[in-house]
């Protein structure tokens, strides 16, 4: 009801204004509910605890009495430094009544006040409490209460003061939110720009699309769950992003495409590698297929290789090929080695025979041997493979010694070295009698040094006499 006077159009009585029931705790608390938590906002951490339960202010009757003048009618004047102002009319009450009925509008206009004093303090958000705080602010400037109301003015004035400041830091934190997401999303742009940027041969396309993806997943819970950036802000972000990630994905069909043609291609070259190998897997021209098995071999590793997963294919077709074809000669020697086991046996007991002729003391009988076990090694035919190294080698040894005796014996024996040898010993003995006659006349003299330079002199041709004659009595 209003506290203005009512008139019954009814009955034509005069206005009388109906006794209201003292508003209880609980409900002034159903008429002013406590705010719900505010939502936290992005960047702002966990949000600061509310108030939970409605503040509540009680004014004492005889203390609210020095602010109002009441009739005995129950009107009701609020008293404000010696200024009156009509409160309203309680009729059919006693003066306490009516004076308590107006006393717990102030009450209740205060406890509104301490609730939005324990909100700013608790830092609700400043916007819903500055219009809860206009609309109390009205209230009380009616004057339709009675109390302190030049106290309660001042704590609106003060409230107001803190809410002002409140919101003034709440856009400061809104534009420090916008600006840390600002970079965010900046950031997020610059890394896909500098991915998309990237030389298209050198780029590693796996770990860049993943990238790029967590990048698209970063910027749309960015969208959903952060601040508003402005239109403009966003608008040109989203349009320098959506760009990035367009020539990224160009480039990687690009590259993909190219990347399948070059697989093509070398799937191709190789696979007629292939059919020349399969073609060769059953010949029996031992020598020369195994030649032109590692001419394909060398062509194989030359070209270009394929997917992974097809160069596996290819080369296990190549490498059966030639497995074939290297099982079918190995098989082949092992038959042919098989059949050479006996000339084996024979062609041991020749090399036998021939190592006695070492060590060459009769030329003529070594040769004649020699000769003799060469004519029935050819005639013994074939060995096995793994055996033909050991049985060459042993021979061939056999065969160097006697030519090593016949080049020794040649040696001894032409014309040419045997006249140089007579002649170096015609010119060391002329020298050795010359030295002879030095000696002498040295010893006539006296002269110790001449003396002892010329018998060194003379041993050593005496020295080198002596193995001249030797060799040329080998010669004889």
């Amino acid at each position: 009801m209003t506290d203005s006077q009512k008139s019954d159009e009814t009955t034509g009585a005069a206005p009388v204004e109906q006794r209201p029931s003292a508003p209880s705790p609980a409900a002034f608390a159903a008429r002013h509910p406590a705010p719900a938590p505010a939502a936290p906002r992005p960047g702002a951490g966990t949000a600061a605890p509310v108030v939970a339960a409605p503040a509540t202010h009680t004014t004492a009757l005889d203390e609210a009495a020095k602010f109002a003048r009441i009739e005995d009618d129950g009107h009701v004047f609020l008293l404000v430094n010696g200024e009156e102002f009509p409160v309203g009319q309680y009729p059919d009450a006693t003066r306490e009544e009516a004076l308590a009925y107006f006393v717990r509008k102030y009450d209740d206009a205060m406890s509104q006040v301490i609730l939005l004093e324990q909100r700013l303090a608790a830092k609700a958000p400043a916007g819903d409490m500055h219009k809860t705080l206009k609309h109390l602010a009205e209230q009380v400037a009616e004057r339709k209460m009675v109390g302190d109301v030049l106290a309660l003015d001042a704590r609106i004035a003060s409230l107001e003061n803190g809410i002002k400041e409140a919101e003034a830091a709440e856009r400061a934190e809104a534009e420090a939110v916008r600006a840390r997401e600002l970079a965010a999303r900046e950031a997020i742009v610059a890394e896909a720009e500098e991915i998309a940027a990237k030389d298209p041969a050198t780029i590693q396309w796996k770990t860049s699309s993943n990238r790029m993806n967590e990048l698209f997943e970063a910027w749309k819970a960015a969208q959903k769950n952060g601040p508003r950036l402005g239109r403009s802000n966003e608008d040109s972000l989203w349009k320098r992003f959506r760009s990035a990630r367009t020539v990224f994905d160009r480039h990687r069909r690009a590259y993909f495409s190219q990347l399948d043609s070059e697989n093509a291609e070398a799937k191709k070259a190789k696979e007629a590698l292939i059919a020349r190998a399969e073609a060769l897997s059953t010949s029996t021209d031992w020598g020369n297929t195994a030649a032109e098995y590692r001419l394909l071999m060398d062509e194989w590793k030359a070209s270009k290789r394929a997917s992974r997963k097809d160069d596996d294919v290819l080369w296990a077709r190549f490498r059966a090929a030639q497995d074939k074809f290297f099982a079918a000669r190995q098989a082949a020697n092992e038959v042919i080695d098989e059949e050479f086991a006996a000339n084996l046996v024979v062609k041991e007991a020749l090399l036998k025979e021939a190592l006695e002729i070492l060590p060459v003391t009769d030329l003529n009988a070594a040769r004649k041997a020699l000769q003799s076990i060469r004519d029935r090694w050819e005639e013994a035919g074939k060995v096995p493979r793994a055996d033909m190294g050991r049985m060459e080698a042993g021979i061939r040894k056999v065969e160097e010694a006697v030519k090593a005796a016949e080049d020794e014996h040649w040696q001894r024996s032409n014309p040419e070295t045997k006249a140089r040898t007579n002649s170096a010993l015609s010119q060391l003995e002329a020298a050795i009698a010359s030295l002879k006659d030095e000696l002498a006349a040295a010893e006539k003299n006296g002269n110790a040094k001449k003396i002892a330079d010329a018998r060194e002199a003379l041993a050593a041709r005496e020295q080198w006499l002596e193995t001249l004659r030797r060799s040329a009595q080998d010669f004889s």
